[in-house]
């Protein structure tokens, strides 16, 4: 598989998706055993957002998680690229991030639980890859680490992340945070109409119905970065339920079109990293799609957005007068 060679300066960078196949296939399924581990180790939050990873000034973070009346974390770094595990009162362990198999990082990562004095057991079935089912502590077919590629897409990370807490701050009804989900890979960010919504029915592998039922409980427009619908990843954005009129919306910027297979809006992560001003090209792209989704289902936008419309574009300083005292 060709290497991503070199630094790449570019505040956007490319992130061509062949380029570094097997490394997002090997990371991904660390990236699952590290947020199984979370999933093992907190209470479960609405729709699973107890599970999720953020993104950091250095790659992903699990956030403090409970053990007994102490805590830990765990941070992938992908400028130093290392995984790094932290506890409350001080200990702490580090392992390199680099060419190791899964059962291997696996391996490693339980042992150091295990003498930090945490361990933590997890259900070892990757979830939501097709056709991989693997568990993590047989798998020796995956074991590729491009660090210059990983580092790249950690960047296009974290100028999603950056874009996307800007358009969540627009909303005054019930948002997500913006979070990074290790099941399917992506970042995302989810608004919700504050009704309840149909069934899911379900569908992702290896998991059971009753984890969609979770997940869309309630009305959503929902928004994310994913390595997929285009050659060097995608922005998407759907509706749960899906409204009539919904995918016939009109939608910006151009190159936002509507996927069937998918059933969501799509826009190349290329549209974004090369426009001219990529913060406005993909907030328009997540303003129109929640637009698209609202009108057509009812949404009471009035509620749900009172007040937020002009925060976003203010200074500091003026945002500071508006803060509690």
């Amino acid at each position: 598989m060709t290497q991503l060679q070199g630094h790449d300066d570019a505040v956007w960078p490319a992130v061509p998706m062949d380029a570094w196949a097997d490394t997002r296939q090997t990371v991904h399924l660390w990236t699952q055993i590290v947020g199984k581990i979370r999933m093992a180790s907190t209470p479960v939050i609405n729709h699973w957002w107890n599970v999720t990873l953020y993104v950091t000034t250095k790659g992903l973070t699990t956030s403090p998680m409970p053990y007994g009346d102490r805590t830990f974390q765990i941070d992938f770094d992908f400028e130093d690229h290392r995984l790094q595990i932290e506890t409350s009162d001080g200990e702490e362990r580090s392992m390199k991030l680099e060419p190791r198999t899964v059962a291997d990082f696996y391996s490693e990562v339980m042992a150091h639980l295990d003498e930090l004095g945490l361990s933590t057991g997890i259900w070892t079935t990757p979830v939501e890859i097709p056709g991989l089912d693997t568990p993590f502590d047989q798998d020796v077919d995956h074991g590729s680490y491009d660090a210059h590629a990983m580092n790249r897409y950690w960047r296009s990370l974290v100028q999603s992340d950056r874009v996307f807490r800007d358009f969540r701050a627009r909303f005054v009804g019930k948002v997500s945070p913006v979070h990074f989900f290790w099941g399917a890979f992506d970042l995302a960010v989810t608004r919700f109409s504050g009704r309840t919504a149909p069934l899911h029915p379900g569908g992702a592998p290896h998991c059971g119905p009753e984890v969609m039922h979770e997940a869309y409980s309630h009305e959503v427009s929902s928004a994310g970065y994913w390595q997929g619908g285009g050659p060097e990843g995608a922005y998407y954005s759907y509706a749960y339920p899906d409204p009539p009129g919904y995918r016939d919306a009109p939608v910006g910027p151009g190159g936002a079109v509507w996927n069937d297979e998918l059933g969501e809006f799509i826009l190349p992560y290329e549209v974004v990293r090369t426009a001219d001003d990529p913060d406005a090209t993909l907030l328009e792209f997540l303003q129109t799609t929640y637009e698209a989704a609202a009108n057509t289902a009812g949404w009471d936008r009035a509620a749900l957005e009172a007040g937020r419309g002009d925060l976003p574009g203010l200074s500091a300083a003026e945002r500071s007068s508006h803060s509690p005292s």
